[in-house]
């Protein structure tokens, strides 16, 4: 296969605005569509006022300052609970789950970085919830994601090992001083903190699930209870992990860990970021200053805020270099557009993400979604095709008048049917279509059947009874191009 170049040259130094790298609206739907789910006209236009460097540190801490959501009434239920309540578990389960997946895409429209966040880590501290398939697992999972997405990576990794949803899916709760499980030790340093064979042993591993052991109870053996510390299963023997020989228990692997292989934690972790943030193709010079300053105290708002700032990240290079995911895809849409939705809209957008491929808290496997071009197949293209041919049909239904609005705010209210178009679909791809001739053949699709002397004659403008079905031709036509996957 041929080796693909990164070709972001720009370093990790402030962006500063010139006349030759001016701060524009594209860079800041760039800074929008990556950090969360883009954004609407006035959004835009409220950065296009400030430095670079405020709008990301806006950006930054509207999620990092952002309220958790308020802890719902099941969050400690166990089956027991539901049954003396009246409830039919698997019924009231299924609801649950889904009241907390809207409550995540609340977020990805009301403080896009934390949104993104949390699918980001449900992505690499990967669960998948049909394995344990218990609301108060999934909301204590979500919880400490939802509390660390910003914070100390080290006492994230602690936090997030022994959430029972973690316990049950790499195996936890079955490593006992009676009978090791060695599966969660390896996936800590092979896919959470080291990377695949970097710095680690298979001795190490054997090692570090002795220390692991004991986190294999629940009260009054009920299956819905939380997994706690038991003594009675804990290996009490001394292990040596990298080189270090004791009595070593869970918290003494993090720490031990923490400190004999920072470094390579640091450089693993933000390559991580690196990819779904920049470019699936790493720069490595980049990773290695992020790992410098990220190594000082793990802060992870501290080295995204880091890289938001830079040239690097606002190179022209790095713009619409990447393929969107399903939420990329539905939540931008829904962004851009402001339009106006029913509730169960947005429930039935959990249920077609997932057909597209990204099932909330369901990662194909405990490496997680790879992204980018796994993303599209011939399947899952004329999905993405079908699903929002639907959206854009249920806004059509519900509010047609949307669509006029969206496209007098597009245009400045303009009457020349090139400028309507254009501006329309350079709301939606992150660098213009590659021919002036690709935006003709949309404006075509846009000025539909009306006579032609409507248009040269400027007889034609916004307040065309007509208008609203105009821009539901453009959209459908504007979602089969092949710059509206990317962001």
């Amino acid at each position: 296969m041929p080796v693909i170049t990164n070709c972001i040259t720009s370093t990790l130094e402030p962006y500063v605005p010139s006349t030759e790298n001016p701060w524009d609206e594209k860079k800041i739907r760039h800074a929008f569509r990556r950090i969360g789910y883009d954004a609407n006209k006035s959004m835009i236009n409220n950065a296009l006022q400030i430095s670079p460097s405020l709008f990301i540190d806006q950006l930054v801490n509207e999620s990092l300052y952002a309220s958790d959501w308020p802890t719902p009434v099941w969050a400690n239920y166990n089956n027991e609970d539901y049954a003396n309540l009246g409830l039919d578990f698997n019924e009231q389960t299924q609801a649950n789950h889904k009241e907390l997946m809207l409550a995540v895409m609340d977020q990805m429209q009301t403080t896009g970085l934390k949104g993104r966040l949390i699918m980001f880590w449900s992505n690499h501290f990967v669960t998948r919830l049909e394995d344990y398939y218990l609301s108060n697992y999934l909301y204590e999972y979500y919880s400490i994601i939802e509390q660390h997405a910003f914070g100390n990576f080290q006492e994230f990794v602690r936090d997030i090992g022994l959430s029972s949803a973690m316990l049950v899916y790499l195996n936890g709760f079955e490593n006992t001083n009676f009978s090791p499980n060695e599966n969660y030790a390896r996936e800590l340093y092979e896919l959470f903190t080291l990377g695949v064979d970097n710095g680690y042993t298979q001795e190490d591993i054997v090692e570090t699930s002795k220390a692991l052991t004991g986190y294999n109870h629940r009260e009054n053996y009920n299956w819905s209870n939380p997994i706690y510390f038991e003594a009675s299963t804990f290996d009490n023997s001394e292990k040596t992990i990298f080189n270090q020989t004791g009595n070593w228990n869970y918290n003494d692997v993090i720490d031990i860990l923490f400190q004999e292989r920072a470094p390579l934690i640091a450089s693993h972790i933000c390559r991580k970021l690196y990819t779904h943030f920049v470019s699936a193709t790493v720069n490595e010079d980049i990773v290695s200053e992020m790992a410098t300053l990220f190594v000082q105290d793990f802060n992870i708002a501290n080295v995204l805020r880091t890289l938001f700032k830079s040239e690097h990240f606002f190179d022209h290079n790095a713009i619409g270099t990447q393929i969107m995911s399903p939420y990329d895809m539905t939540m931008s849409y829904l962004n851009i557009t402001n339009f106006s939705l029913e509730q169960e809209f947005f429930e039935a957008m959990i249920y077609f993400n997932g057909v597209m491929g990204q099932q909330m808290f369901e990662p194909v496997d405990v490496a997680g979604w790879q992204g980018d071009r796994d993303w599209i197949n011939s399947s899952t293209l004329t999905g993405r095709w079908e699903i929002l041919q639907w959206t854009i049909w249920n806004t059509w239904n519900t509010n047609s008048e949307d669509f006029r609005t969206f496209a007098i705010e597009s245009s400045n209210n303009s009457n020349d049917p090139y400028v309507v178009a254009k501006s329309i679909i350079d709301r939606f791809v992150p660098l213009e279509l590659y021919t002036t001739e690709d935006y003709e053949a949309a404006t075509d699709v846009l000025k539909h059947n009306l006579p032609e002397n409507y248009y040269t004659n400027q007889i034609w403008n916004l307040q065309f009874d007509s208008v609203p079905y105009q821009v539901v031709l453009l959209l459908l036509h504007l979602i089969k191009l092949p710059e509206f996957q990317l962001k």
